[in-house]
């Protein structure tokens, strides 16, 4: 092939990726709470819990029991908001919003957040020196955000899924349809649900979050080799 031509080529390619807007990252200040699929909640207040949150918004009857058939609401409602154009399909550019906007806490190696409590200011408008202590204590001290310990959602979630969004895609074709991403949320309720009692109580879920940080003290740290996610999956009763 002609030099020029291999140029030619080169220079068109180098053009095209200056086309492509740059991929930026949207970033939130507290830290959220990420659901089994994947969605973050975050607090609307000192006092808010986003996880109570997330347990009584997917509770759709309000009797204190999450059901499989709720979880899988639930996931459904999730995944019409990720489907943007609504052709039945997280696609790759989908996927990157919800990396980018939505949930930026899943990519791996970004540092861990603060909880908003961490992050209230003093009427003089300044971080107190007590709350920057706690807030390098919790950086260097507590299991659930150490860099080199769990990664991305798993941090702020119940189970060690770094990606949960990118976990569904069952057959790894870079796209996930709403049957995968309902059949990820059954598999994920039988993975919390380690009765087998087919419901799942705040309180029981409630130990399964990573270890947070404390008003005061040291947290001893959980075993490395993590054991929420990696067993076989349960088998159909």
């Amino acid at each position: 092939m002609p030099l020029f031509a291999v140029i030619a080529g080169t220079l068109a390619l180098a053009a095209q990726a200056d086309d492509e807007p740059p991929i930026m990252v949207k970033g939130y200040p507290g830290a959220p709470f990420i659901s089994p699929m994947g969605e973050p909640f975050r607090a609307r207040s000192a006092a808010d819990v986003p996880f109570q949150r997330w347990f009584q918004q997917a509770d759709r009857d309000g009797d204190g029991l999450l059901t499989v058939d709720e979880s899988r609401a639930d996931a459904e409602r999730f995944f019409k908001t990720l489907d943007r154009n609504q052709d039945g399909e997280i696609d790759p550019p989908e996927l990157a919003i919800y990396e980018s906007e939505i949930a930026p806490e899943v990519q791996v190696n970004s540092r861990w957040k603060t909880p908003r409590q961490f992050g209230v200011e003093t009427p003089s408008g300044k971080v107190s020196d007590h709350d920057r202590k706690q807030r390098h204590r919790a950086d260097e001290d507590i299991d659930g955000y150490q860099i080199h310990g769990l990664q991305g959602a798993a941090r702020y979630g119940l189970l060690n899924l770094p990606e949960p969004v990118a976990a569904a895609d069952a057959n790894f074709n870079r796209g996930t349809t709403l049957d995968e991403f309902r059949q990820a949320a059954t598999y994920r309720f039988q993975l919390l649900d380690s009765t087998r009692s087919g419901r799942l109580t705040l309180p029981a879920l409630e130990t399964l979050l990573p270890t947070r940080p404390a008003k005061a003290g040291r947290v001893k740290r959980k075993d490395p080799a993590d054991t929420r996610v990696g067993l076989p999956l349960p088998t159909e009763n």
